[in-house]
């Protein structure tokens, strides 16, 4: 059911993300994106060597997580910046959980220190998870967001491997 992602699945994530980007101040995105930009940000991911993996049912791509560079900075190399979204039909199966633990256990492996969650607030579940997964705190940014005509602010969690 967990597996790496690939360019193929880029279809179904971009449903999965576009409906955050229509619905929510979870992305700061404004427009959905097809699913050839959702393939070159596989494709991105992957050759900058950083995991992205789904959750596949029968074939069908209900979740996904994967970690992005920090900040383009070379001394930041070691520090990521971790995602997960789900099917809004997936919500409270624990798969959140199980994709953000396949990450984090991915990037264990590799010389990755930081790893680093942005979560517009108010969300109580990102914020659990994170800390269920042994994140802490780290910053709370007041109205730092802009959308659906509100201001948003956004917290960080991080997590030392």
């Amino acid at each position: 059911m967990l597996r790496p992602a690939k360019p193929a699945d880029a279809a179904a994530i971009a449903v999965i993300y576009n409906y955050y980007v229509a619905h929510t101040i979870i992305t700061f995105e404004e427009e959905k994106i097809t699913a050839r930009e959702m393939a070159q940000r596989i494709t991105e991911t992957k050759k900058a060597g950083l995991p992205w993996f789904v959750w596949d049912e029968s074939g069908r791509v209900l979740g996904y997580s994967y970690a992005n560079k920090w900040k383009s900075r070379c001394s930041y190399r070691f520090s990521v910046e971790a995602t997960v979204y789900l099917d809004k039909d997936a919500t409270r199966r624990g798969l959140g959980t199980k994709l953000y633990s396949a990450l984090i256990d991915a990037l264990r492996s590799t010389r990755i220190h930081a790893i680093i969650g942005g979560v517009a607030l108010p969300n109580a579940g990102s914020a659990a998870l994170h800390e269920k997964l042994g994140f802490q705190k780290i910053a709370h940014f007041k109205e730092v967001g802009w959308k659906f005509d509100q201001w948003i602010d956004v917290g960080y969690w991080e997590l030392i491997l």
